[in-house]
């Protein structure tokens, strides 16, 4: 029997979802209007990776952004409203939690995750795409960590951790705490990215790595990503991930003098 394709079986309020042979096709932001992630983009991503457990034909997952900008970070807007209805927090908690359900998702599902990056990458852009195996990225993008500028804790996602690992304690300790910017070639350097190109060629860059990784043997592939993410969660022995969403609640919800 044939698998239906995951774009049938969901519906997407804030996803692009296709599907090509093994590769799945994720992109964010469909309407391009304003590059925030928002809590139905977080439901719709963690919805389709959840549905990869039953798709062991997808191999390769390609996140994007339909946006001049990839991402421009959390919906603070969605926190400020949380926090209005639920003054105790518990609203604005169930939406960080999903923040690290999926990025969990990404590290653990069996497909290589691609993170396809172009324009501004700040914030919950670059936690979530720190969790894709595999990151190419247009030169004209530029990062930026501005959650202590904005009066907030690093605490979406459990990103700090995984970042620490990817691109080592000094340079995102520099980087969390000046909330300073920087370009494709110093993401490239800090590892952030692995590769850069001219915006016109993202997608044959892309392409490039795709092309192998389906004609490899699943199992191996596989079982080399589950390796690799054993070795990296193990350089994260004191993970406190699971206490961000109290820590940016309490954070937000704290009375201003």
């Amino acid at each position: 029997m044939t698998t239906p394709p995951l774009h049938t079986l969901l519906r997407h309020k804030a996803l692009d979802v296709s599907e090509d042979g093994p590769v799945l096709r994720v992109i964010l932001d469909p309407s391009a209007e304003d590059g925030a992630l928002s809590s139905d983009a977080l439901d719709d991503l963690e919805a389709v990776l959840r549905g990869l457990h039953d798709r062991p034909d997808i191999r390769v997952l390609v996140l994007g952004s339909a946006g001049d900008d990839f991402c421009l970070g959390a919906d603070r807007t969605e926190f400020q409203d949380a926090l209005e209805q639920e003054p105790s927090g518990s609203a604005l908690r169930r939406i960080v939690d999903k923040a690290y359900r999926v990025c969990d998702a990404l590290e653990n599902t069996h497909a290589v995750t691609i993170a396809r990056l172009n324009g501004k990458v700040i914030g919950a852009g670059l936690a979530l795409a720190a969790y894709c195996d595999l990151r190419a990225g247009a030169d004209t993008c530029r990062f930026r960590m501005p959650e202590i500028a904005l009066g907030l804790p690093p605490a979406w996602g459990g990103a700090m951790g995984r970042l620490i690992v990817e691109a080592g304690a000094a340079r995102i300790r520099e980087l969390m705490l000046t909330c300073d910017p920087f370009d494709a070639d110093t993401a490239h350097r800090l590892g952030l990215l692995h590769k850069v190109t001219p915006a016109e060629k993202l997608d044959a860059a892309i392409d490039a790595w795709i092309r192998p990784l389906v004609r490899r043997s699943p199992e191996a592939l596989t079982l080399t990503k589950r390796m690799l993410t054993g070795y990296s969660r193990a350089a994260r022995t004191a993970d406190v991930a699971l206490l961000d969403a109290h820590l940016l609640s309490a954070q937000i919800a704290r009375p201003r003098p």
